[in-house]
């Protein structure tokens, strides 16, 4: 990627778990940016993986098996290898990161939407229709919590669906000390976010530092906050973000639109 004039110098904080953040900062270095890595999300094993294990003994009982993400992809099958995977089994996930991910482990075809990458883009594949799911047995791999509205819809439209736990979520550990330092020095230009729950967490991070709330204020009111989704949006604006640009899905579109916006129409 060549390095681009727009982002030269600017500092663009990541959010995102340590798991996954590597290629973003190494792509926004490379556009000429000076990203700050604040993972605000712990990806961690169960610590009790004898459901897991033992789901490898009866795979062939599924009929579809849907990866949440690339982390579900990752810590089910540091478990369950791609050797004990039945063919029978139609594999599928829900956008191109976790694609990717299960394609590297050696899955060829995956049922993936092709536009929008959430619950709703899944629930709309014809795959996933009451017409053909009805009767399926569909395995659902995912973090610890997580939105039910997949599961219950399938339930509803007549499937017989399990819900297994691959990995936890926690609250990153993360000091906020230079993130502070950068924003006190004017030298924060954009934060990155990828769920709503890191924007929870950024701001519980804020909060527990001296005059926290405060800080979250002026933050929030003055840097411009980038999410891939529309309902990370409507968390940030709760929370009282008031300049979000909505991104496209992916490390690419997020600095196309970094581009776009500190280019275009802030750099006069």
């Amino acid at each position: 990627m060549a390095e681009s004039r727009a982002l030269a110098g600017r500092c663009v904080v990541v959010t995102r778990p340590a798991q996954q953040a590597e290629p973003l900062l190494e792509a926004l270095r490379a556009a000429g940016a000076a990203p700050l890595f604040f993972p605000v999300i712990d990806i961690v094993p169960l610590a009790d993986l004898s459901e897991l294990q033992a789901l490898a003994n009866r795979l062939d009982h599924y009929d579809i098996a849907f990866f949440v993400s690339a982390n579900a992809v990752e810590q089910t099958l540091a478990v369950i290898p791609r050797a004990a995977w039945p063919a029978s089994v139609r594999i599928a996930t829900v956008g191109p990161g976790s694609a990717r991910a299960l394609q590297a482990q050696g899955f060829g075809e995956i049922m993936l939407p092709a536009s929008r990458f959430d619950s709703e883009g899944v629930l709309d594949l014809p795959g996933m229709q009451a017409t053909a799911i009805a009767g399926k047995r569909v395995l659902v791999l995912r973090g610890n919590g997580g939105r039910e509205l997949l599961a219950q819809t399938l339930v509803e439209r007549g499937a017989q669906v399990d819900v297994v736990s691959t990995y936890e979520r926690r609250r990153a550990a993360t000091a906020p000390a230079e993130l502070l330092t950068c924003f006190a020095a004017d030298g924060l230009a954009a934060i990155s976010f990828t769920s709503s729950e890191g924007a929870h967490n950024f701001v519980e991070h804020l909060r527990g530092a001296e005059g926290g709330d405060v800080l979250v204020g002026e933050l929030f009111r003055t840097l411009p906050c980038f999410v891939p989704h529309p309902r990370i949006a409507e968390v940030l604006r709760a929370l009282g973000v008031q300049n979000i640009v909505l991104t496209g899905a992916g490390d690419a579109a997020l600095i196309e639109a970094l581009e776009k916006y500190f280019g275009q129409e802030h750099c006069a």
